[in-house]
């Protein structure tokens, strides 16, 4: 009979086979990924002298030309980082960024350390993260936060105290430049970096603008890539701006009686070579996604994460 012969399983001896689990399970085969891991940008600080502008959440890259990450088969968990909180009413300093991590709890995981807050009259200097944060336009706030750890993005700029209403604050940090110094005006973001992993140039992890006092003729303006711009003190229109969502921007600097803004989440995205998309699942909420790029990228299969959710690679779904 058929199901006698080597090598050959009846319908009812699959059936037990699957129900006991010793069912050979079919593996995936290895996927070597390209990543970019943003972190969320720093949320920015109110200030009477000008509050320094944010930094951008760490930026960490393979492609194009970096070493992969090669993944074998199994569930991933995929950690978008958040923008920082803005500074609590009636002044003060907002939160860094949280960290971003790809293949979160594994020996090959990325992470990306979220961007630093600008500097403040009431709470100091501007603070360390991916990108610095921008001084303040204070005496006991005026020096910027650096990047660290190194290699994810820039420090912040130096604040300027001069008095009379004049005080301006620092432009916060960007994944491609440093913040600008402030002096007369508030000092630019940092510019942030360019990169096509989604097959077209999309320009990420700016800093923001630094924040100024009463007198100042103008404040930061937003480093581009996500960036928020900086705002005079007292004035409603225009106000402060947040990082832009999912780009990991930096928050403009405030001035008190000014609201504060959030900084921009993070993302990450991954790139893998066109036969492996069969393979790849997409887990978490609707904002996540999947897609084929069109010729001449290959065909490879680009996955975007707006939000944490999971890396499934496996040749069911």
């Amino acid at each position: 009979e058929l199901n006698k012969a080597s090598g050959v399983w009846s319908m009812q001896s699959q059936f037990q086979a699957k129900k006991q689990g010793t069912w050979p399970n079919v593996l995936a085969s290895p996927v070597a990924f390209d990543y970019l891991v943003i972190a969320g940008g720093g949320g920015s600080t109110q200030d009477n002298a000008g509050g320094g502008g944010s930094g951008a959440g760490g930026h960490k890259t393979s492609f194009p030309g970096g070493s992969k990450v090669t993944l074998e088969d199994g569930i991933y968990t995929i950690t978008v980082g958040g923008g920082g909180s803005n500074a609590p009413p009636g002044g003060g300093r907002g939160s860094n960024g949280t960290p971003s991590i790809a293949f979160e709890c594994t020996p090959l995981s990325i992470t990306s350390t979220g961007g630093g807050v600008g500097g403040a009259e009431n709470v100091g200097n501007g603070t360390s993260g991916g990108s610095g944060g921008g001084g303040g336009g204070h005496p006991t706030s005026i020096s910027a936060g650096s990047a660290s750890p190194p290699g994810q993005g820039n420090p912040g700029g130096a604040g300027d105290d001069t008095p009379g209403g004049n005080s301006t604050g620092g432009g916060g940090g960007g994944a491609g430049g440093a913040g600008a110094a402030s002096g007369t005006n508030g000092g630019a973001g940092g510019n942030g970096l360019a990169n096509s992993i989604t097959g077209t140039p999309v320009t990420r992890a700016g800093g923001g603008g630094g924040g100024v006092n009463v007198f100042a003729p103008a404040a930061g303006a937003a480093g581009p890539g996500g960036g928020g711009v900086g705002v005079i003190r007292g004035e409603t229109a225009p106000d402060n701006t947040a990082g832009t969502a999912n780009t990991g921007g930096g928050a403009g600097g405030s001035g008190t009686p000014n609201s504060g803004k959030n900084g921009g989440s993070g993302v990450i995205i991954l790139r893998a070579p066109g036969p492996a998309g069969p393979t790849i699942h997409v887990g978490g909420p609707g904002c996540n996604s999947k897609a084929t790029l069109p010729s001449p990228a290959g065909g490879c299969t680009v996955v975007t994460y707006n939000a944490t959710g999971t890396l499934k690679i496996s040749v069911s779904p």
